[in-house]
């Protein structure tokens, strides 16, 4: 069964502790991530670290991008081809080098399983 594309998460702030940005809706339902948006909306360099795995996990080895650098006022972009699958026990968490510094947007398909 096919899913629909849809905004998974955000656009939002990243704390600077590791918080929890996309959270499984249920054991039913699995996630394909194909679209991060990452938007610096500060006059200064600020960076960000993304991880699945645990709640609020930010566990050495699950990092997805570890301190990747985006420059003040400035976005970028991250496509994942097919996509990033997440499990129904996996949660995208992540920090920023400052809090109110780093946005993010996730798209990608919810599929019924």
């Amino acid at each position: 069964m096919s899913g629909q594309l849809k905004r998974i998460a955000g656009p939002a702030y990243l704390a600077a502790t590791a918080t929890n940005i996309y959270t499984p809706p249920a054991s039913t339902i699995y996630t394909v991530i194909e679209h991060l948006h990452v938007a610096n909306v500060t006059a200064s360099a600020a960076t960000f670290t993304l991880y699945v795995g645990a709640t609020g996990g930010s566990t050495g080895g699950t990092e997805l991008f570890k301190q990747k650098n985006i420059p003040a006022n400035d976005a970028q972009d991250y496509y994942f081809t097919p996509g990033l699958f997440m499990a129904s026990t996996d949660f995208l968490t992540g920090l920023a080098s400052a809090g109110s510094t780093i946005a993010i947007a996730v798209m990608g398909e919810q599929i019924v399983v």
